[in-house]
């Protein structure tokens, strides 16, 4: 999937992914895309709470090795 900015959060524990997608997604405006790839087990979980309590769209989730990959689209 093709996406607006991507951001490197491996080698992060929870809460940093988040807050560095937070702070990437204000950056951008309403409909763009970001996509972060995490290898924390627990992001999954992280970022499916994080879409839900601010909003933004959670597009796709999958796990490619030990990579997690979250796509999400500004609101």
């Amino acid at each position: 999937m093709l996406t607006d900015k991507e951001i490197d959060t491996r080698g992060l524990n929870c809460p940093l992914p988040i807050l560095r997608a937070k702070k990437a997604l204000a950056e951008l405006v309403s409909g763009q895309t970001l996509k972060v790839v995490s290898t924390d087990p627990g992001s999954t979980r992280d970022f499916q709470a994080f879409a839900k309590q601010t909003g933004n769209e959670l597009l796709e989730q999958e796990t490619i090795g030990a990579d997690y990959i979250h796509v999400l689209r500004r609101r």
